[in-house]
């Protein structure tokens, strides 16, 4: 039987969803609310995000303010990391300026997680690998006899590699 997780029975859950995701430190969060960063780490990456993107679909009335907060959350994270950012701007403190900034990327970020314009999931660049790097030299050798082809497909592996590949995806 799968384990119940331990921040979706919190009594205090929608505070921790907020801290979550205001991008405070998992450490910060366990010792406010008493909990693992494991189980922080675990309900943000396989809770959060589903229970917020399906708020809409559910219409179920206690999500929908949780939903609300996040987002009021969000709004006062914002005002007060730029009322930060102005103030450290004209006091000329360049830290407090770039930590300010920090932030504001970050709440960017973050907003631009949930309204799905970034993905979270992980980007291989096969070309640096040394399989890649074998197998171009390889497929180059092998067309050896083709000196046409051999010339063509070494264009489109350049092109692949410095990315100027989108005329081949026709």
């Amino acid at each position: 039987m799968p384990r119940v997780c331990s921040i979706c029975t919190h009594a205090q859950r929608s505070a921790i969803d907020t801290a979550l995701l205001g991008g405070e430190a998992f450490r910060n969060i366990a010792e406010r609310f008493g909990t693992s960063t494991t189980a922080l780490y675990r309900h943000k990456s396989d809770h959060l995000g589903k229970r917020l993107a399906h708020v809409a679909e559910r219409n179920a009335e206690a999500d929908v303010r949780t939903a609300i907060d996040v987002v009021k959350q969000l709004k006062a994270i914002n005002g007060a990391a730029i009322d930060v950012l102005k103030q450290a701007k004209d006091a000329g403190d360049g830290a407090l300026t770039l930590q300010a900034t920090d932030r504001i990327l970050k709440q960017i970020e973050l907003q631009a997680k949930l309204i799905d314009l970034i993905s979270d999931g992980t980007t291989v660049n096969i070309t640096i690998s040394p399989q890649w790097i074998e197998l171009r030299s390889l497929i180059v050798t092998a067309l050896q006899s083709y000196p046409e082809a051999r010339q063509a497909v070494a264009d489109v592996i350049q092109d692949v590699e410095t990315g100027q590949a989108n005329a081949y995806h026709a």
